[in-house]
C-alpha cells in the first residue's frame, strides 16, 4: 500500500515549467498581434484593386487615404455586422447540434497525472458528412448563387471579426472557470495544464489555464470545449471557406480553374483525413499537454480557417491554369507528403494501441522507465518527428498552384488592353473591369506562401515543444533515444 503512495504521489509532482513563446511579452504580441496580421491579410491582398494592393508596389509615394480607397476600408465599425454575427453562431449551434444527437464514437483518453480518464464523442465526420450534404443539396438547387456562398464572400470580414470575439470569449470563459478547479486532485478529473499556472495572468489565460475544460449546455448536454474546437467547427469550415471561394470564382469568371480545385481537393484530403481519425487526438501534445487559453482557440476558430484559405480566396479573383503537367507535378508533392504523414500516425497508433499488430510487431523499440515504449526503427526510426516532414510536403501543394502570384485589378476605362495583355481576366459581371499581373508579379507569393513558411517554423517549434517535455518526462532514457534516432525531421538534414 505504501508503494502504491509513493507512486501517486510522483504522478502528482509537477516539475518546474518555464515560459513558452517569450513568456508574457510573446503572448501579448501573439494574443493581440496575429487578429491584426489575419486583418492585413484580409484587407491587402483583394479583389478590389489587386494583390497587393497598388500603393503598397509604390512606397514613394504611399498615402494612406489612398490605400483606405484601394482595400475598401469600412472603418472599424464596419468591421461587424448583425448579420455575419449571427450567422456565425447559427453556424456553431449547428455543429453543436449534430455533435449531440448525430451517431458517434465513444472513447477513453490518456491517463491524467491525477489519475483516472476523461471520457470523450467523437462524430466529427458523421457531421461533416451532413453539413456538406446540405451545402451540396443547396448548390444543386441554386449554383453558385446559393445563398450560403454568397453570404460568405459578402460578408466574410463581419464572419472573421466574429470568430475572433468568439475566440477571445471562449479563452476568457476558460480562464476564470479554472479558478473552480480543485488542484491538484479533482473529484470532477479536473486539471490545470503544467505549464498554464504560472501567476502570470496573461501567459495564463494565452497558454491555458485549465487542461480539459468542459461544460455543461441546456440540450447539448457536457461538452469538451478543447476536443470540440480542435477539429470543428474551424476545421470544417476551412473547406467550406474554400468551396465559397470556388463558388465565387464562377461568378467572377463563369469558370473554375484547375488550380483551384486542386488546393481546395488537398485541403480537403488532410481535413477529412482528420476528421475520420478524430480519436487520434487524443494522442496529440494538444490533448495531453496544452491547456485551453487564447493560443488554441484563437488557433482552431480563427488561424485555420481564415490563413489557410488565403489561396482559394486568391485564386478566386485571379485565377491560374496549371495544365496537365502542372497538376501533375503538384499532386506528386501532395501524394508523397500524405504518404509520409498517414504511414507515421498509423505505425504510431497502432504500436500504442496493439504493439501485438502484425504490421508493427516487428519493430524495434527501448522501455523507459517511466513505462513507455519508444520506436527506434520503422518511420520512427529515421527521425523523431519524421510525420512533420510529410505535413510540410503538403503544404507546398497548398500554395505552389497560385505560381508566381501577384495582379492588379484595372478598368478599361482609366487603362485599355494591349493586344500583348493575353494573361487578362474578365470579371463576368462587371464591365470593363479584369485582373491582370502587372507589376504585382511575384509580390503576391507573400501572401499566398505564407503558408508554406509559416508552417515550416509552426512544426519546428511544436517538435522543440515535445522535446523539451519528453525530456522532462523521460530523462536518461531520451538521450538514450536520441543517440539511437539522432534526427528531428528531416532525415540526414535536421
Amino acid at each position: 500500500m505504501a508503494k502504491a503512495k509513493s507512486g501517486r504521489s510522483k504522478t502528482l509532482t509537477e516539475e518546474p515549467h518555464g515560459y513558452e513563446f517569450l513568456g508574457p511579452p510573446g503572448a501579448f504580441v501573439i494574443s493581440f498581434g496575429l487578429p491584426v496580421l489575419v486583418y492585413v491579410f484580409t484587407f491587402l491582398c483583394n479583389d478590389i484593386s489587386g494583390c497587393p494592393a497598388p500603393s503598397l508596389l509604390r512606397p514613394y509615394s504611399f498615402d494612406l487615404e489612398q490605400l483606405k480607397k484601394e482595400v475598401a476600408w469600412p472603418g472599424f465599425s464596419g468591421l461587424l455586422n448583425t448579420q455575419a454575427f449571427l450567422g456565425t453562431l447559427g453556424y456553431y449551434f449547428l455543429s453543436l447540434f449534430l455533435y449531440r444527437f448525430l451517431p458517434g464514437e465513444e472513447c477513453e483518453g490518456t491517463e491524467l497525472r491525477s489519475g483516472g480518464r476523461l471520457r470523450y464523442r467523437f462524430n466529427a465526420w458523421n457531421s461533416a458528412l451532413f453539413i456538406m450534404t446540405l451545402l451540396g443539396a443547396g448548390t444543386i438547387s441554386h449554383g453558385a448563387e446559393f445563398p450560403v456562398w454568397t453570404f460568405i464572400t459578402d460578408n466574410y470580414v463581419g464572419i472573421l471579426t466574429s470568430n475572433i470575439l468568439i475566440s477571445y470569449f471562449l479563452a476568457t470563459y476558460c480562464y476564470v472557470a479554472s479558478f473552480t478547479v480543485k488542484h491538484p486532485k479533482d473529484p470532477s478529473k479536473r486539471e490545470l495544464a503544467a505549464g498554464g499556472h504560472t501567476g502570470n495572468m496573461l501567459y495564463d489565460w494565452f497558454i491555458g489555464r485549465e487542461l480539459n475544460p468542459r461544460v455543461n449546455l441546456p440540450i447539448f448536454g457536457e461538452v469538451d470545449i478543447k476536443a470540440w474546437c480542435e477539429l470543428r467547427p474551424g476545421m470544417l469550415g476551412w473547406i467550406i471557406m474554400d468551396l465559397a471561394f470556388i463558388m465565387q470564382q464562377y461568378r467572377n469568371f463563369g469558370r473554375v480553374t484547375d488550380s483551384i480545385i486542386l488546393v481546395t481537393i488537398a485541403h480537403t484530403v488532410y481535413t477529412f483525413d482528420a476528421l475520420y481519425m478524430e480519436p487520434a487526438i487524443l494522442t496529440t501534445i494538444d490533448l495531453i499537454t496544452d491547456g485551453f487559453g487564447m493560443m488554441l482557440s484563437f488557433g482552431d476558430l480563427v488561424w485555420v480557417p481564415f490563413t489557410y484559405s488565403i489561396q482559394t480566396r486568391y485564386l478566386s479573383a485571379y485565377p491560374v491554369d496549371l495544365g496537365v503537367t502542372g497538376v501533375a507535378g503538384v499532386l506528386a508533392v501532395q501524394g508523397v507528403g500524405y504518404y509520409i504523414f498517414r504511414s507515421c500516425n498509423n505505425q504510431k497508433n497502432r504500436f500504442r494501441t496493439n504493439p501485438d499488430d502484425a504490421r508493427v510487431k516487428h519493430l524495434k523499440y527501448i522501455e523507459t522507465a517511466a513505462g513507455s515504449k519508444l520506436l527506434v526503427s520503422g518511420w520512427w526510426g529515421m527521425a523523431r518527428h519524421v510525420n512533420y516532414l510529410g505535413d510540410w510536403f503538403m503544404s507546398w501543394s497548398y500554395v505552389l498552384p497560385t505560381a508566381m502570384s501577384g495582379y492588379v485589378i484595372r478598368n478599361t476605362a482609366q487603362h485599355p488592353i494591349t493586344a500583348t495583355q493575353n494573361d487578362a481576366y474578365f470579371f463576368k459581371d462587371t464591365y470593363g473591369k479584369y485582373a491582370v499581373p502587372g507589376e504585382a508579379k511575384g509580390w503576391g507569393m507573400i501572401f499566398t506562401y505564407f503558408f508554406m513558411l509559416y508552417f515550416a517554423v509552426l512544426l519546428i517549434h511544436r517538435e522543440r515543444r515535445d522535446e523539451q517535455k519528453c525530456r522532462r518526462k523521460y530523462g536518461k532514457d531520451w538521450d538514450r533515444y536520441c543517440e539511437l534516432v539522432p534526427w528531428r525531421i528531416v532525415p540526414g538534414i535536421y
